[in-house]
């Protein structure tokens, strides 16, 4: 039986992926890049270390190669949207602690008003007003 491919020492002229290369030369994960050797889509040959060595041309003739400046682009979207997101997240904090700054004021102006309106009342002699009974639901609901 002949053997087609070439030796190692040819081989090495000339370039060749690994199954990590090919995965990020093809866009491909490296188990289904190993599939597709094992199911014969795709030769290889594994050096003396056990690892794939793919001819680049056997590879593309299947799985054409991913466009790099399609990377550059996605990979620059993404950190512009990391950055974004940073700007936003601290924005949304700050608002958050401005809310619960105004929650607290407003819990101690409700406080202040109530106890004037004791004071005014108690200063006019008259019988402090009970409040009017309340439903079933207002109980429940108070604001």
């Amino acid at each position: 039986m002949v053997n087609t491919w070439l030796t190692l020492r040819e081989r090495k002229e000339m370039p060749v992926y690994t199954l990590g290369e090919a995965s990020k030369a093809t866009g491909m994960s490296k188990a289904a890049l190993s599939k597709a050797i094992a199911k014969g889509r795709i030769s290889a040959q594994k050096d003396e270390t056990g690892r794939f060595q793919i001819d680049p041309a056997e590879l593309h003739r299947v799985y054409p190669p991913i466009n790099t400046e399609k990377q550059l682009n996605e990979q620059e979207r993404t950190q512009e949207t990391a950055s974004v997101n940073r700007e936003l997240k601290a924005k949304y904090e700050a608002v958050a602690e401005l809310l619960e700054q105004v929650k607290g004021e407003r819990d101690e102006l409700r406080k202040d008003r109530d106890e004037w309106r004791r004071q005014a009342t108690a200063l006019l002699g008259a019988p402090p007003q009970k409040e009017a009974k309340k439903g079933f639901f207002a109980r429940f609901f108070r604001s």
